[in-house]
């Protein structure tokens, strides 16, 4: 198998289909088929082929895509790092990944002439590189590496997610489960693993135009006005970017009602949220996913139900039933890794029904390996006989069938004896109006209640109800780099001590 063929099976079922709408250009199937084989006739020619390893430092663009495809094509791995990764960060992960191919726009070129890890990459590729040469399609097996992406974080070895040819094809059925494209869908994919889907079903995929690494700077009319020009019927993105468009409905009405689906996902979305996204898009089913790197999807919710389910929320966010290839369990909340257990052990973890615990997860679409780090594995898997489960490292407890998260386990809070919840505090405190974001941090032995919002103390001490604290700090509260919707705990902690 070779999951390109995929795509190439799609190019040649839609030839006319148009593949991939950047801006203003566009590019069909049957063009990016032949710039694929090209590009991976290139790579072969400068010695790249089954087994390499490739660095990739190129934007969300129609020449990402290519290069990818090629690279599976020619049984190549490709490995992406964050954009916004430090100097520091980059070089870890470049030692971890040992790469023989580096392949960057002219601005990580640049960047590269000062990294001795990048430096050290013997083989330099062009963006535009391609051969009118026949390449056959590389026979992979399901267990051969087709992609490494690190996942988010700062501190401790980098954690490489190491996506087989297997698990990609998994990966893309459960998408196909969750999302159902139709071949005439015009989707606005902000989240990159979806559109490699799209590719392989022969719809249209419009990049939105705006920095992933800048999302602040996101101009809602210019997105609109791609959504409007190429008819999007369909957005799968972050919620953070769903919240940016529906802040601005009113002066878009008519282009948010030719979305018939919208899929969100990487971070929580509380009932507010839902509120305004049903708001913005009413015509529009909206689905808030959740899922991880590792494991995508969990579950899924949609919005309309989950306003519903606003009077619940003390017991959890509600993020519906799991996901019917997924299996789920709820497990005693441990710091130690469990790397291997018998299934009596194992079943001896789960906690009684509606406990809160550690939610664990296992499935075909559930990530079996990490890259070169055997740390990471034992931390974050547990191997019962032929199963590999996945330790999320949320919080949560299963109600009547449907899944209920508390947050993430590092951040839950014992005072006198009780686990308390910040996840569900942040939630009671983004339905108070005026608040944008708000958490509860235990700092030196104190309850510490974190805003960020317009008002005075005094004004939302005034409206805060059964939260035990000990004092209030007012702040911009950082988010995560990835999906800028979930908050950046370790940061916000070192942040605190400086605000006391």
């Amino acid at each position: 198998m070779n999951i390109s063929s995929l795509f190439l099976d799609a190019a040649d079922q839609y030839p006319k289909n148009i593949a991939i709408i950047d801006k203003y250009t566009s590019i069909d199937y049957t063009s990016l088929k032949g710039d694929v084989q090209r590009t991976a006739a290139y790579f072969k020619k400068k010695g790249i082929g089954k087994g390499d390893r490739v660095l990739v430092f190129v934007p969300m663009s129609v020449d990402l895509y290519r290069i990818v495809l090629a690279l599976f094509h020619c049984g190549a791995t490709a490995v992406f790092l964050d954009e916004w990764v430090s100097k520091k960060r980059m070089e870890m992960c470049c030692e971890i990944a040992d790469c023989k191919g580096f392949i960057g726009i002219f601005k990580a070129r640049v960047f590269a002439l000062f990294s001795k890890e990048l430096r050290k990459i013997p083989v330099k590729l062009k963006v535009k590189g391609m051969l009118n040469e026949p390449v056959e399609l590389e026979n992979m097996h399901v267990d051969d590496t087709a992609l490494i992406t690190f996942t988010t974080g700062s501190t401790g070895r980098p954690k490489a997610a190491d996506r087989t040819h297997g698990f990609l094809s998994e990966q893309f059925d459960a998408l196909l489960d969750e999302i159902q494209p139709k071949v005439e869908d015009v989707d606005m994919p902000v989240l990159p693993i979806v559109l490699f889907m799209n590719l392989g079903v022969g719809c249209t995929s419009v990049i939105a135009d705006f920095k992933m690494s800048k999302p602040h700077k996101m101009n809602v009319g210019e997105i609109v006005s791609q959504m409007t020009r190429n008819k999007v019927n369909r957005i799968t993105s972050s919620p953070f970017f769903i919240t940016k468009l529906s802040e601005h409905a009113s002066k878009y009405t008519e282009a948010f009602g030719r979305i018939e689906k919208i899929f969100t996902g990487g971070a929580p979305v509380f009932p507010k949220q839902a509120k305004l996204y049903k708001q913005a898009f009413s015509r529009t089913e909206v689905n808030v996913v959740y899922g991880s790197t590792e494991a995508e999807p969990i579950s899924s919710i949609r919005a309309a139900n989950l306003i519903e389910r606003k009077g619940e929320l003390s017991k959890g966010l509600p993020v519906g039933k799991v996901y019917h290839k997924a299996e789920v369990r709820i497990i005693e909340i441990k710091d130690e890794p469990i790397p291997t257990a018998s299934q009596e052990g194992f079943d001896s973890l789960s906690v009684e029904p509606e406990h809160i615990g550690e939610i664990v997860v296992a499935g075909s679409h559930v990530l079996k390996r990490y890259f070169n780090n055997e740390e990471a594995f034992a931390a974050n898997k547990i191997i019962v006989g032929d199963t590999i489960w996945h330790r999320t490292g949320d919080s949560g407890h299963m109600i009547d069938g449907e899944l209920y998260l508390t947050g993430r386990c590092k951040q839950l809070i014992e005072v006198n004896g009780m686990m308390l919840s910040p996840f569900i505090i942040e939630n009671q405190l983004q339905e108070i109006e005026g608040v944008e974001m708000g958490t509860l941090v235990k700092l030196n032995g104190q309850l510490i209640l974190v805003a960020e919002t317009n008002m005075s103390t005094e004004a939302i001490t005034h409206h805060i109800n059964g939260i035990e604290f000990d004092r209030i700090i007012i702040t911009d509260i950082p988010r995560d780099p990835r999906h800028n919707s979930k908050i950046d705990y370790p940061k916000l902690e070192d942040i605190i001590p400086l605000l006391l």
